[in-house]
């Protein structure tokens, strides 16, 4: 089964469910672009309809989907993404601020922006963005009270490791806490060539305590029902008109990808 037809089970599952937002891992549409010889022929462009068509068969009434994929810019350039995509449509994108600690073939995005589901505001950063506290500071000070976070953490046995996974825990329960935010993390797992994932899927709550962890080195799905609020303003919460919102975070099998550093 490949990406495409495993988010839309994925979809249709959630549906039955009643879930709200399905949070996908790091480019799963195509992998990371860094990985492969010709990177620019895994881009997509949200401008220009391309991305919408991609996605389509993933439109849902009930099921909001976060997707990472490589975006090609209205510049040229590729950006490592992710697309809120609600009823058949892009609602917004998310680049990636921070691709790598040494180069990538991706640009750094520079933008911060929230989005907005119903009641619910929320974030995302990709990945390595998630060692940045200050994303998450501004993303909650505008009103988001749900950080997702979409990863690929399939490395090489030297560089990754059931490690990766405690200090992707120790960042979200960090961010969480600090921000009074829920935090979503989406990873993939498993193993495929020289490159394995243990997964360090989980939802953390506002008071850092992990709600749902996933299984190691499997495919699985976590999700939880959250309260829903509205932040009107640094450091107060107020219920909204829908108290409750169900979210799931998903990480498959992965193929050639890599992701969260230090």
């Amino acid at each position: 089964m490949d990406a495409l037809d495993l988010i839309r089970a994925r979809v249709r599952a959630c549906e039955a469910e009643g879930v709200a937002i399905l949070c996908c891992p790091e480019a799963i549409l195509g992998g990371l672009a860094d990985q492969i010889a010709d990177p620019a022929r895994l881009a997509i462009s949200a401008r220009t309809g391309q991305l919408e068509a991609v996605l389509a068969p993933f439109a849902s009434e009930v099921t909001t989907t976060i997707v990472g994929f490589t975006e090609r810019g209205e510049d040229g350039c590729l950006y490592n993404a992710a697309a809120v995509f609600h009823r058949g449509a892009v609602g917004g994108v998310y680049r990636k601020l921070h691709p790598a600690i040494r180069q990538s073939v991706y640009r750094a995005g520079c933008h911060v922006p929230v989005f907005r589901v119903g009641a619910l505001t929320f974030g995302i950063v990709i990945c390595n963005d998630s060692n940045f506290p200050e994303l998450a500071n501004q993303m909650a000070s505008r009103g988001a009270t749900v950080l997702f976070v979409p990863s690929n953490n399939a490395l090489s046995p030297q560089t990754g490791g059931a490690a990766i996974v405690a200090e992707a825990r120790r960042v979200d329960v960090a961010t969480a806490i600090a921000n009074r935010m829920w935090v979503i993390r989406a990873d993939v797992a498993g193993q495929t060539g020289e490159l394995t994932s243990h997964g360090s899927s989980a939802i953390v709550d506002p008071k850092g305590t992990l709600v749902r962890t996933a299984v190691a080195l499997s495919e699985d799905v976590i999700a939880a029902t959250i309260e829903v609020t509205s932040r009107v303003a640094a450091g107060d919460d107020t219920p909204a008109e829908q108290s409750t919102r169900s979210i799931a975070a998903r990480p498959p099998s992965h193929s050639r990808k890599r992701g969260y550093r230090r």
